[in-house]
Formats: structure tokens, C-alpha cells, sequence
């Protein structure tokens, strides 16, 4: 992941529990395939970090 700037994450499978539901939304992320670009603040390095099983993640340049 980029240290500063943007990353684009899309989600690429169905969260399993509410508690990953709930973070998925705090990323802006509803639906399968859906993708949102955004600031890769620590904040969001660590909702990413919390559901990577359930997304994709590139560096926005």
C-alpha cells in the first residue's frame, strides 16, 4: 500500500458478520464489485487491514 496519496479498493466478496458489515460501510463500500478511491490514512490502512480478505487494493498514482 502506498505510504501517502490514494488507494483504490473494491470489494470482492460478501462480509460473513455485522462487525465486517460495519466496516465496509465506514470504507463506503455497499455492494460486490463495488470500488471507492481514497486517502491512505492510518485510519483507513487499518479498516483495510481489518476486511483484506474481503477486498483488493491498488495504489492510485
Amino acid at each position: 500500500m502506498a505510504s501517502n496519496g490514494q488507494i483504490k479498493i473494491t470489494l470482492n466478496k460478501r462480509p460473513a458478520t455485522e462487525r465486517l458489515k460495519v466496516i465496509l460501510l465506514g470504507l463506503g463500500l455497499k455492494k460486490t464489485n463495488s470500488t471507492k478511491v481514497l486517502q491512505a490514512t492510518p485510519a483507513i490502512k487499518g479498516m483495510v487491514a481489518k476486511v483484506s480478505h474481503l477486498v483488493t487494493v491498488e495504489d492510485v498514482r
